[in-house]
């Protein structure tokens, strides 16, 4: 057993010392796990909206009210901004003109230009324009109603806003009466691009280490190994460790990163480590089965980020598995991310327990042992053969 723990040990060492891993190991999952969180996560920005005017004072409440409501919200000359509408830079371009400014001063009805974009999110982003507008007019009016009667324009604007601030603000309640509404209920905005990422870099960290396997037969290191005090098992067990290990250290850096930067939920910690540990196990196993039927590292790479990246695809790392049809979903569930990823849903959405996630545990464990029986089998025979 000593000479299998060293050599996972040397399998994890070379893995982390290799400087081409650097950026895909520790930076590029980050990236990916920050684009979707940013783009489709629940609490993304709600849009990207240009007021473009001359100041005045209805320009600068509707910049303020936009941006408390987390929309970007950019100046640009009109020109420019349809430009960028075009472009789909921007989602909704408001024009504010003089006429809208001083109707606005006066508390009259106002008019204002606005052009909505292409994208699939400007008509909300619109909405939320008409919204904005609609607020910061009835604080004019209610602002022009004080000092109406007298009070001067500096203490109207203190009385409303401590009145503002005590009066509670109503509360909204959603009941969520769709299947799929509920399934995503509890998601982060970050949660699902970290889980999904997770599962794709373990297996490709994991497949990456079939092209270590063949440069080592190539190179003879491992008839060298065998020479000394090491058996065939030792080797094989060695291998298979290795491999896991650096699914574990590439899943545990993922879960720890993205907690810390990202805020990410992983609910039970001790549940998300027995899912990662099994999954890892089925992506070592994995590696030593691609490294012993091939015996091309280029070859070897190029197939495993292939397998790798369709696997994850058909397993719901990129897009959710509640979006699939019926019959993709039913496919996907040949595919360990697919089992991995409904049990993370469960322990990071619903609070699950282990009684929850049993059956994906089950299936995942024998994936593990039927493709690492497979891989082990096959490197002692191709070992076999070399003696």
């Amino acid at each position: 057993m000593t000479n299998a723990l060293s050599v996972a040990g040397v399998e994890l060492r070379l893995f982390l010392r290799d400087r081409s891993n650097l950026f895909f190991v520790f930076v590029f999952p980050l990236l990916l796990v920050l684009m979707i969180g940013l783009q489709f996560g629940e609490g993304a920005r709600a849009g990207r909206v240009a007021v473009s005017g001359s100041d005045s004072t209805l320009q600068s409440a509707l910049v303020q009210q936009l941006e408390h409501d987390d929309v970007v919200v950019s100046g640009p000359a009109w020109s420019d901004a349809l430009d960028l509408l075009a472009r789909g830079r921007l989602d909704v371009a408001v024009r504010v003109d003089g006429a809208a400014a001083t109707a606005y001063d006066d508390g009259a009805a106002l008019t204002l230009e606005v052009v909505r974009g292409p994208s699939g999110n400007a008509q909300v982003v619109e909405q939320d324009v008409r919204v904005a507008v609609d607020a910061v007019r009835a604080d004019r009016n209610r602002l022009l109603a004080v000092t109406g009667h007298g009070v001067a324009a500096d203490d109207a604007a203190a009385a409303l806003d401590v009145a503002g601030r005590d009066v509670a603000a109503p509360a909204l309640e959603v009941h969520y009466v769709d299947a799929l509404s509920k399934e995503f209920a509890g998601l982060g905005q970050f949660d699902f691009g970290a889980s999904g990422q997770l599962l794709l870099f373990v297996f490709l960290s994991c497949l990456a280490g079939s092209a270590t396997l063949i440069q080592a037969r190539r190179l003879g290191v491992v008839a060298r190994m065998l020479a000394g005090p090491m058996t065939a098992g030792e080797l094989v067990a060695g291998q298979i460790l290795g491999r896991w290990a650096i699914g574990l250290f590439q899943g545990g850096y993922l879960m720890v990163a993205t907690s810390v930067l990202f805020g990410v939920r992983w609910g039970s910690l001790p549940l998300a480590l027995l899912i990662l540990l099994l999954f890892s196990l089925v992506a070592s196993g994995a590696a030593i089965l691609l490294g012993t039927l091939l015996t091309n590292e280029g070859a070897a790479s190029g197939a495993g980020v292939g397998v790798g990246l369709v696997l994850a695809a058909l397993g719901g790392s990129m897009l959710p598995l509640e979006l699939f049809p019926d019959a993709i979903r039913r496919i996907a569930d040949v595919t360990p991310h697919a089992w991995a990823y409904t049990a993370f849903a469960e322990v990071q959405r619903r609070d699950g327990t282990l009684a929850d996630i049993v059956p994906n545990l089950a299936v995942l464990a024998g994936m593990a042992a039927v493709v690492a029986a497979l891989g082990a089998w096959a490197l002692r025979r191709s070992l076999s053969r070399a003696m």
